[in-house]
């Protein structure tokens, strides 16, 4: 029988347990898929823990993207057939050996595309493709600020937005995540351990400020992003690996310039099939030219989930994590 790490109560890294699963057969419209590689993300972090609750019974098996290859498909299923190589993102049930999935969550891998690149980029990269083209269209000329630009979807982003022709300012902890942040794409990187980063970007953009905030850090990071912003400017709340925002008060955004707000989630980017095929074959365009690469800093087994939570929740991870069935 096929192994999951499964999540009995909510709580920290412990709360794994690695235990055989049994699997059906697929039922109507699924897939039943064997995994090559996983994707790791801040949002597996929150369904283990119950920041994000959980609305179905427990046992959960978090994780939130995966590649792999499709074993059998149940009736109704034309457009995938035993043996394709397939990759999804979808909210939780990744970190397992064996799932079955709706194959209207799949979508098809190039044949030059790697497992572990896709299991690395999907989600990172459909959330950077709906941040940087639909949230906020970024232009040639366009100044950003993104936050934890050493981390998955900052890398990423940071290449996609220089591409376009953007000027982009990033902030990291540490001089060793500064270092990756500008050989993806930054021009400027602010460590926010020993600088304060509404100053330097007030100093970069000659007090203009920025055109756009991405923001996934949440409670520290705020209000102060919007003091970064020029009159009329975004920010883009897309997480929160700091914690929730508690303290969200609507008239910040009158005082400092008739700001935009937004709080956006990839799966409402990607709810019908045509979005996620759109999305999908812009992202393995950019991965197929050298537009955007991923690069995959820690490799670990399946059942090291909780170590690697640990890593991730202190934040100790750079770029992109994989499990390995």
């Amino acid at each position: 029988m096929p192994k999951a790490m499964l999540v009995h109560q909510n709580g920290g890294p412990e709360a794994f347990s690695f235990e055989e699963i049994k699997l059906n057969a697929p039922g109507p419209d699924q897939v039943l898929l064997k995994h090559h590689a996983i994707g790791v993300n801040f949002i597996d972090t929150y369904f283990r823990s119950g920041l994000y609750p959980w609305k179905g019974e427990f046992p959960i098996i978090v994780g939130a993207e995966g590649s792999g290859e499709v074993l059998e498909v149940g009736e109704n299923v034309s457009q995938f057939k035993a043996g394709d190589r397939v990759c999804y993102t979808v909210p939780h049930g990744g970190y397992s050996e064996q799932r079955l999935i709706n194959a209207s969550q799949l979508v098809k891998l190039p044949e030059d595309i790697s497992h572990e690149t896709a299991a690395s980029i999907i989600l990172k990269g459909l959330t950077a493709h709906y941040l940087l083209f639909r949230t906020f269209e970024v232009l040639k000329g366009h100044t950003i600020l993104i936050h934890a630009a050493a981390g998955g979807v900052g890398t990423l982003a940071g290449q996609w937005a220089s591409h376009l022709g953007a000027t982009v300012i990033g902030t990291v902890s540490t001089e060793e995540k500064a270092a990756i942040a500008k050989s993806n794409g930054y021009h400027h990187v602010i460590n926010y351990k020993t600088e304060n980063f509404v100053e330097r970007v007030k100093e970069i953009t000659h007090g203009k400020g920025v055109d756009v905030v991405y923001d996934s850090v949440g409670q520290n990071t705020y209000p102060e992003s919007l003091q970064c912003l020029k009159r009329l400017g975004m920010w883009v709340c897309f997480g929160q690996s700091s914690g929730l925002i508690k303290n969200f008060d609507l008239g910040h955004l009158a005082q400092h310039g008739s700001l935009f707000a937004t709080r956006p989630t990839l799966f409402n980017y990607i709810a019908t099939r045509e979005e996620l095929d759109q999305s999908a074959a812009v992202l393995f365009e950019a991965i197929r030219t050298g537009v955007i690469k991923t690069t995959i800093h820690q490799r670990f087994k399946l059942e090291e989930a909780a170590h690697v939570h640990q890593l991730l929740e202190n934040r100790q991870t750079k770029g992109a994590t994989v499990l390995i069935p």
